[in-house]
């Protein structure tokens, strides 16, 4: 199951952010308790006035190749489970957040 829905301007992410997480990086997908998908995130920044919030901003605009004026956050400023905004092709930022979150082979 995919954490992400589509819409006509792009995408709709929910995340699960880590702060002071030693490195700005995204670590895949998660299920949640609850049965709910989200990609996990981690930034270096701490959750102290919205810090964090604009790492986890930036770290997706560049991730998915859009400026960052395009990536902006629907819910959860003080939570760790996060819903984002990115505007753009839902097709094509759909497929790099599949390559971003896809679990690497151990062949």
């Amino acid at each position: 199951m995919e954490a992400w829905r589509y819409s006509p301007q792009g995408i709709s992410v929910a995340l699960r952010v880590t702060p002071r997480g030693g490195r700005d990086d995204i670590d895949g997908l998660e299920t949640l308790a609850n049965g709910r998908t989200v990609v996990k995130v981690r930034v270096r920044a701490i959750a102290e006035g919205g810090e964090a919030n604009r790492a986890v901003t930036e770290l997706l605009a560049k991730a998915l190749g859009v400026p960052k004026r395009a990536v902006r956050l629907l819910s959860g400023a003080t939570s760790r489970l996060k819903q984002v905004a990115v505007d753009g092709n839902p097709e094509q930022l759909g497929a790099a957040l599949r390559k971003l979150t896809a679990t690497p082979s151990t062949d």
